[in-house]
C-alpha cells in the first residue's frame, strides 16, 4: 500500500490518543483506545528502518519488522514528495522472516529525504522516521539540462536573508556605509565584545548603534521563530587539539527534518553528516547540538561562518587566522616522577595568548599547569608541574593555525624508597634548550625596523604631498597675474610634556608654511621679554624653551599661527624616591627553605598616576601562576608561594610615574638540598685489591656550602647496596680497599649539606677489581635436531677455565652468507646448562653457531664454530593428531570436521565421501597443519564415511570419520498391552517413522505404578517393537512410556492404556475342571540381526542384535568360529534378550566373521556378521 506525505493518520471521532513509549528507540506510539482486550494489543516496531547513506545509481532499501494483534498494516511515506510511483517506489512483504521492504531502485538524487514508516490497527498507531542521503558521483550528461532548472529557481525555494554576500555578488558599499559583516556578528555575539567589534569595524556612535542592534534582533527572532523554538549555547569558532576547528550551536527545531545550511563569507558550503568523510566540512549532531567541523585547516579558511535553517541566520562567527610562525618548537622533554617538565617556544609576532594541548585535551592556568607568557609576547611558556606517569603523553601548542607537539617522558624516580611516596623534586626539566630571550630579543628589533620603514614610507608620501603642495601654491598661474594668498598650516602641533623638576624643556610646532607665531601660557602670551622662558624660530620650525621648571610652569600652552593653532599642557614633578633606611631593609636578601613563602615588601609614598611592578630576574611578574601581588597606596607586596631551588633569583620593585622611574633590587636564596656530584666517576687506579675513584664538587651546592660526601657501593648483578666510606667536602677522591679480584662493582657518591641529601652520581659501567681474566674456548657446538621453528645444540666446557668459576655461556649465531655474528643472550643472562634450543631462526636458512663461557670477569674467547645447519623440518611421512572417527550433526546444521596432521614436506590433502569425490557444495579449507571439511547447511542424506588422504613425497596417511546427520527422532506409534501370564504384560507399538532413516535408531520403555508413583526406566536399546513388563503386582495401577532415542536425544513419549485395577486383563482360570493351559514355549529367533562394523584402527565397537524364545536361550558368541564368551578382551552382555558386544580397541586382530547362536531345548537360531578393521 502506498501512501502520500501529505496524508495524516489521526484518530477518529470517538477515539482517545493516548502516547505509548516503545521498547524501540525512536518510534512514537498513539493507542486510540483506553482498554485493549486481552490477547491483542497495538503496533510496535521489532525492528525499525535503519538510515542510510548510498551513492547514486546504487539499489537502497529499508527494511522493518512490527508486531501487533491484530496484524497491523504498514504504510510508507516521505516528508518532500510522493512515494506512489511504483517504478521508483515499490513495497514488500516476506511472511518468513515477517520483514516489510520498501525499496528503491537506481536511487537518484532528489530521492534523498526524511521517510516515514506507519503501523496501524484498529488499537493504535507506530510511526518511525529515517533518512536517506543520496551521494551524487561523476558528471551525467543526462541529467546536465534538467538540473539547471532546479538552479534558476533555487532563490525562490530558499532566499537568505542575510546581508552578507558573495564577493561576486556584492554590491558596493557607498561612503560612510556600515559592512553588513559589522551587524551579523553583533546579532551573535557576547555583550562584552561589543568594544572590540566597534572598533574594528570603526564605529564610535554606541548609542546609535545599541538602538539599531535591538531592532535587528526583534526582527531576527521573528524570522526564526518560524522553524526554531530556542538557540542557546552560542560558542564562537576555535582550533581543537587534533588540528580541526568547530562551532557548536543547541538549537530546538520545531521540525527536525528543516534544512541546514553552512555558509562562508557569503557563499554556501557543502558538507556531510557522516563521520570519517573525507570531506572538509562536517556536521556532527548529538541530541539538540549542532558542531560543525573543519579539517585540514589552511589560511585560506578565515572569513565569517554562518549557519541557516531554511534562509534564516541563527549564528554568525569569525575565523581569524593570524599571521604566526613558530621560529622556536617545543622540544621533547625527559622527567624524573616528582619533577616540573617546561615545554618553550618562540613566535614570529606578539600574540596574547596561543592554546595548549596535553593528549588532545585543552589546559589552563591552575594547580597542575602554569601558563608564562614573556613581556614582549613572543615567549610562550606551559609548566607541567609534579610530573607523575599519568601525565606521559604528546602535547601541543597552537598559534592559529600552526602548531607544533612533543612528547613527555616521566620515567620513575630510582631514588624513591619502597613503600613511600617519592619526595617532590626542586629541579626542572627540558626547555628548549636555546636562548629563547636573544631569539626573541633580535625577532622584536626585525619587528621595530619593519614598522619604521612603513612608517616613513607613509611619512615620506606624505612629505612628498605636502611639497606638492607648497610648490603649487608657490609658483604663479601662467596666465593671469593675480595675488594668491598662502594659508598657513601646522606640520606637527604640541603635546602633553612631563618635565623634571628644575630641568630645561621645550616646546617645537612645525608649520607647513615660513610664518610668524604667537605663544600662549594659560591664555597669556609669552614673549622674548618673558622671564624664564626662551622663544626662537627656525624657518618651519618654532620652540618655546622653558629654562627651569618649576611649579609655576605648569600651565597650558598654545601656539597660534593665523587661524591655526595647537595645545599642549606642561607638567613639572618629581621622579619617585624610596626611604633610605626602606631601601635598606628591603636590599637584604630573603632566605627561605624549598617548599615555603617568600614575602617581600617595600613602602613608598603615596603618589597619583604611581605604577608598581616587580621583576624576577628581569623578568615582569603578574598576578597569579604562584605569586600574589598586593599594591596599596603607600606600600606594595610579593609573595611567591611554594618556592623551588630554581626560583633562586634576583628581585626588584620598580616605580614609575610620568616623570621617571626608580627601582630597588633585593635577592631571593631558596635553600634546599645540593645537586648531585659533578661526573662523570674517574677511575684513578684498580688492582686485585684497591679502586680509587674521583669526582667534582656539584654545581649547584644548594645554598649551603657541601659538608662531606657519602660513598655507596654495589656489587655487580645484586640488588643492595651498602655504605663504604664518608668523606669531608674538600676531598674528592675514595680509596676502596675491600674489594675482591675479578669481581665487579658499581658505586654511587651523594652530596649532603645541612638541608639534606643530593641525589646520587653513579659510575656509568661497572669497576671490575683487577685485570680482566677471561675463560678459554668450549667445544665448538653440535646439533641434536633441527626443524623449522628450532635448533637444539650441545657443547662442552672449556679445557682451560683460568682459574674463574664459569657462571655460564653465551651463545651467538651467524647466518650463511654474513659476516656478523647476532648474540642470542646477553651476559646478564648466562645459558647454566650445556645445549640450548635456538628458537629465533628463519625457515629455510642455514646458520652456524658458536658458544663462549662466561665468569665474572665477562666473556671468554669464542668456540670453534658449529657445523651449517639448515632450519626445516625433517622429512616425516604424514600422520594425523587425534582424530574424531564418529561425528553427530543436527539436520541443519553445519558440519565441520577438523583433522590436524603433520609431515614434511607438507602433504597434499583429499578428501572423499564414501570412497568417492565429494560433492561441489561441501567446503574443504585447508591450512598450515590443519585440514577442515564444511557442509554448510547439512541433511540426512549427508550422512557417510568421509576419508581424508594426506599424501607427500615419504609416503601418505588416511583416515576415516563417519558423520551421521540426524534430527530429533519421532514418537513411536500407540501402545498396546497384553498380558501372557501372571505377573507379565507384554508391550507392543508400532515404530517410528524415523526408523527407516536412522539405523542407530532404538526404543527405552519407562514404568509408572501406583505404588510408588515415579517413572523409571525398565528397558533400554531396544531394536523390536515389544517388551514384556515383569513383576506385575495385582491391586496396583500400571502406566507405561515408549521412546524412540538416537544420538540427537529422545523422542516425545507414547503412553500405554492405564492397565491394573480398573484395566483389562487376561482371565485366568482357577485349578480344576474347564480350565485351558497355554503354552508359551517356543524356539529361539533373531529379532535384530547383527550389521557389518568397519571402524578405523584404535577406535572402539558396539555390536548388538536380539534374540528371543522361551525357555530363555543360551547366547554365544564366535570369532571364525571359535568362541569368545570367556576372553576378557570382549565385554559380552545379555539384558531381556538384547545382547551386545564392546570392544575397547579395535586391533586388526579384531577382524574376521563374528557369529552369535541362541540355543534351548527346543532348537537354536544363528547370525553373523563381518567386521573390517581399517589401518
Amino acid at each position: 500500500m502506498m501512501k502520500k506525505s501529505q496524508e495524516a493518520i489521526g484518530t477518529a471521532t470517538g477515539q482517545v490518543g493516548i502516547k505509548k513509549k516503545s521498547r524501540v528507540p525512536g518510534v512514537m506510539i498513539t493507542q486510540y483506545v483506553e482498554t485493549i482486550p486481552e490477547g491483542q494489543n497495538h503496533p510496535d516496531f521489532t525492528r525499525k528502518p535503519i538510515a542510510l547513506t548510498i551513492q547514486e545509481g546504487k539499489f537502497a532499501f529499508f527494511k522493518a519488522i512490527v508486531n501487533g494483534e491484530p496484524k497491523p498494516t504498514v504504510t510508507w511515506s516521505r516528508n518532500n514528495g510522493d512515494v506512489s510511483d511504483p517504478a521508483r517506489y515499490q513495497t514488500k512483504y516476506d511472511p518468513v522472516t515477517d520483514e516489510h521492504t520498501f525499496e528503491m531502485v537506481n536511487v537518484s538524487p532528489d530521492q534523498a529525504d526524511t521517510y516515514k514508516c506507519f503501523a496501524v490497527n484498529e488499537h493504535g498507531r507506530a510511526v518511525v522516521t529515517v533518512v536517506l542521503n543520496v551521494i551524487e558521483v561523476g558528471f551525467n550528461k543526462n541529467k546536465a539540462k534538467p538540473a539547471a532548472a532546479p538552479v534558476e529557481n533555487f532563490s525562490t525555494v530558499l532566499k537568505r536573508k542575510s546581508k552578507v554576500r558573495p564577493k561576486k555578488e556584492a554590491v558596493e558599499r557607498k561612503e560612510g556605509e556600515i559592512d553588513p559583516k559589522f551587524w551579523e556578528l553583533l546579532l551573535s555575539a557576547n555583550k562584552k565584545d561589543y568594544d572590540r567589534i566597534c572598533a574594528e569595524f570603526g564605529i564610535t556612535d554606541f548609542r546609535w548603534m545599541l538602538k539599531k542592534l535591538n531592532e535587528m534582533k526583534k526582527e531576527r527572532k521573528e524570522e526564526q521563530a518560524e522553524f526554531v523554538k530556542s538557540i542557546s549555547n552560542l560558542k564562537p569558532i576555535e582550533v581543537a587539539g587534533d588540528g580541526t576547528a568547530s562551532l557548536e550551536i543547541d538549537l530546538d527545531l520545531i521540525e527536525p527534518s528543516s534544512r541546514i545550511f553552512l555558509y562562508k563569507d557569503g557563499q554556501m558550503v557543502p558538507y556531510t553528516k557522516e563521520l570519517g568523510d573525507k570531506m572538509k566540512h562536517t556536521l556532527n549532531l548529538t541530541g539538540k547540538k549542532y558542531i560543525f567541523s573543519i579539517k585540514d585547516l589552511m589560511p585560506d579558511d578565515a572569513g565569517l561562518y554562518q549557519i541557516d535553517v531554511e534562509g534564516v541566520n541563527v549564528f554568525s562567527t569569525e575565523f581569524k587566522i593570524p599571521p604566526i610562525e613558530f621560529l622556536v618548537k617545543i622540544q621533547e622533554v625527559t622527567a624524573t616522577e616528582r619533577q616540573d617538565a617546561v615545554f618553550e617556544a618562540v613566535l614570529s609576532n606578539p600574540f596574547s595568548k596561543i592554546l595548549w594541548f596535553g593528549k588532545n585535551q585543552p589546559l589552563e592556568m591552575g594547580d597542575k599547569y602554569d601558563i608564562e607568557v614573556s613581556e614582549d609576547k613572543l615567549i610562550h611558556r606551559l609548566v607541567v608541574k609534579d610530573c607523575m606517569v599519568v601525565d606521559k603523553g604528546i602535547y601541543s601548542a597552537w598559534a592559529g593555525i600552526k602548531s607544533c607537539n612533543a612528547w613527555l617522558l616521566v620515567e620513575p624516580d630510582k631514588d624513591a624508597k619502597k613503600g613511600k611516596p617519592a619526595e617532590r623534586k626542586t629541579t626542572r626539566a627540558g626547555g628548549s634548550g636555546a636562548n629563547l630571550a636573544q631569539i626573541a630579543q633580535q625577532q622584536q628589533e626585525k619587528l621595530v625596523k619593519v614598522r619604521e620603514e612603513i612608517t616613513e614610507i607613509k611619512a615620506a608620501k606624505v612629505k612628498e604631498a605636502v611639497e606638492a603642495a607648497v610648490t603649487a601654491a608657490a609658483e604663479p598661474p601662467p596666465v593671469e597675474a593675480v595675488p594668491v594668498t598662502v594659508e598657513t598650516g601646522i606640520k606637527s602641533g604640541l603635546g602633553d610634556i612631563y618635565a623634571l623638576r628644575d630641568k630645561q624643556t621645550e616646546f617645537i610646532v612645525n608649520t607647513l608654511t615660513v610664518c610668524d607665531g604667537t605663544w600662549f601660557k594659560d591664555g597669556e602670551q609669552l614673549t622674548a621679554k618673558s622671564r624664564g622662558y626662551r622663544i626662537s624660530q627656525d624657518g618651519l620650525c618654532h620652540k618655546l624653551t622653558v629654562l627651569k621648571c618649576g611649579d609655576d610652569d605648569t600651565a597650558m600652552y598654545s601656539f597660534v599661527a593665523g587661524e591655526h593653532s595647537t595645545k599642549g599642557k606642561l607638567t613639572v614633578g618629581d621622579v619617585p624616591v624610596f626611604d633610605p633606611d626602606d631601601l635598606h631593609k628591603f636590599s637584604r636578601p630573603v632566605i627561605i627553605r624549598v617548599g615555603q613563602n617568600a614575602a617581600f615588601k617595600m613602602p613608598y609614598p603615596p603618589q597619583d598616576g604611581l605604577v608598581v611592578r616587580w621583576f624576577k630576574d628581569g623578568v615582569e611578574l603578574k598576578d597569579g601562576a604562584g605569586s600574589k601581588i598586593v599594591k596599596e597606596s603607600n606600600h606594595s607586596r610579593l609573595l611567591l608561594r611554594d618556592c623551588l631551588r630554581s626560583d633562586t633569583s634576583g628581585i626588584t620593585i620598580q616605580l614609575q610615574n610620568p616623570f621617571g622611574a626608580v627601582e630597588a633590587k633585593s635577592n631571593l636564596i631558596v635553600l634546599d638540598r645540593p645537586g648531585p656530584p659533578d661526573g662523570p666517576v674517574e677511575l684513578v687506579e684498580t688492582t686485585s685489591s684497591l679502586i680509587e675513584i674521583a669526582w667534582k664538587p656539584p654545581t649547584d651546592d644548594g645554598g649551603s656550602a657541601v659538608t662531606n660526601y657519602i660513598i655507596e657501593r654495589q656489587q655487580a648483578g645484586q640488588g643492595l647496596w651498602a655504605v663504604q666510606g664518608d668523606v669531608s667536602a674538600d676531598k674528592t677522591a675514595y680509596r676502596d680497599r675491600n674489594v675482591v679480584h675479578g669481581k665487579r662493582y658499581n658505586y654511587r657518591i651523594f652530596a649532603q649539606n645541612p638541608q639534606g641529601q643530593s641525589d646520587a652520581l653513579e659510575t656509568t659501567d661497572s669497576i671490575m677489581a683487577g685485570v680482566l681474566i677471561l675463560s678459554g674456548p668450549p667445544g665448538a657446538p653440535t646439533v641434536v635436531s633441527a626443524s623449522k621453528t628450532c635448533i637444539t645444540l650441545t657443547w662442552t666446557p672449556p679445557e682451560n677455565d683460568r682459574g674463574v668459576p664459569i657462571i655460564g655461556y653465551q651463545l651467538e649465531k651467524r647466518k650463511k652468507d654474513t659476516h656478523s655474528w647476532v648474540v642470542l643472550n646477553p651476559l646478564n643472562e648466562p645459558i647454566e646448562a650445556l645445549s640450548y634450543a635456538v628458537k629465533d631462526v628463519t625457515e629455510g636458512a642455514e646458520y652456524e653457531f658458536r658458544v663462549a663461557a662466561i665468569n665474572e670477569s665477562g666473556a671468554g674467547d669464542p668456540s670453534p664454530p658449529s657445523a651449517m645447519v639448515c632450519a626445516k623440518n625433517p622429512n616425516m611421512r604424514p600422520r594425523f593428531k587425534d582424530p574424531e572417527d564418529f561425528i553427530v550433526v543436527r539436520a541443519g546444521n553445519s558440519v565441520r570436521v577438523k583433522v590436524n596432521y603433520e609431515g614434511e614436506p607438507p602433504p597434499e590433502i583429499t578428501w572423499l565421501r564414501d570412497n568417492e569425490k565429494i560433492s561441489p557444495w561441501v567446503n574443504v579449507v585447508n591450512t598450515e597443519g590443519t585440514s577442515t571439511l564444511v557442509i554448510p547447511s547439512s541433511k540426512r542424506s549427508d550422512s557417510a564415511i568421509y576419508t581424508i588422504i594426506a599424501k607427500n613425497s615419504v609416503g601418505d596417511a588416511m583416515f576415516d570419520v563417519e558423520v551421521r546427520v540426524t534430527d530429533q527422532p519421532k514418537s513411536p506409534g500407540p501402545v498396546a498391552i497384553e498380558q501372557t501370564v501372571q505377573g507379565r504384560v507384554l508391550l507392543s507399538w508400532s515404530p517410528s517413522p524415523d526408523e527407516e532413516l536412522d539405523d542407530r535408531l532404538y526404543y527405552v520403555v519407562a514404568e509408572h505404578e501406583s505404588g510408588t508413583r515415579v517413572w523409571k526406566n525398565i528397558a533400554d536399546r531396544l531394536f523390536s517393537h515389544t517388551y514384556t513388563a515383569v513383576n506385575i503386582q495385582p491391586g496396583r495401577e500400571y502406566h507405561f512410556r515408549v521412546f524412540a532415542k538416537n544420538d540427537m536425544g529422545l523422542s516425545d513419549p507414547s503412553d500405554s492404556p492405564t492397565w491394573g485395577v480398573n484395566g483389562d486383563r487376561v482371565p485366568l482360570a482357577p485349578n480344576g475342571c474347564g480350565s485351558m493351559e497355554v503354552n508359551f514355549e517356543r524356539p529361539p529367533s533373531i529379532l535384530v540381526p547383527l550389521k557389518v562394523h568397519c571402524p578405523p584402527k584404535g577406535y572402539q565397537l558396539y555390536m548388538t542384535c536380539a534374540v528371543r524364545g522361551c525357555p530363555a536361550p543360551s547366547v554365544a558368541w564366535f570369532l571364525d568360529n571359535v568362541c569368545i564368551n570367556s576372553d576378557d578382551h570382549y565385554y559380552i552382555t545379555n539384558a531381556f534378550g538384547v545382547c551386545s558386544l564392546y570392544i575397547l580397541r579395535v586391533g586388526s586382530q579384531d577382524g574376521g566373521e563374528y557369529k552369535i547362536v541362541a540355543e534351548n531345548p527346543l532348537g537354536h537360531a544363528q547370525c553373523t556378521t563381518k567386521l573390517v578393521v581399517k589401518e
